[in-house]
């Protein structure tokens, strides 16, 4: 089995791909660089930690993975308050 083919995976790299288009045209280019970063770390670490050839270290990555969700739902429920985007649009997010 690759890293293609878990589900996890392939709803984090979707997410990540939508955080790219609603964010696109934000003006705030710091809050813009962070939300898409933390949204590419989620799927990138359970890819990386796929291909760790041990049990350990492929779940210090999905611990790495977890943490970098936490960080972007955090983005997300600033941005929203801070009227980046809509809740309807956070809603579809999530």
């Amino acid at each position: 089995m690759k890293f293609e083919d878990l589900d996890v995976w392939k709803r984090s790299a979707r997410l990540s791909s939508e955080i790219y288009k609603q964010f696109a045209s934000c003006k705030d280019f710091g809050f813009k660089d962070q939300i898409t970063r933390s949204s590419l770390s989620v799927p990138s670490n359970i890819a990386e930690g796929y291909e760790r050839y041990s049990n350990k270290d492929t779940i210090r990555f999905l611990y790495y993975s977890k943490g970098s969700s936490a960080e972007l739902r955090t983005q997300l429920y600033i941005a929203m308050e801070n009227m980046f985007y809509s809740k309807r649009t956070w809603q579809s997010l999530g």
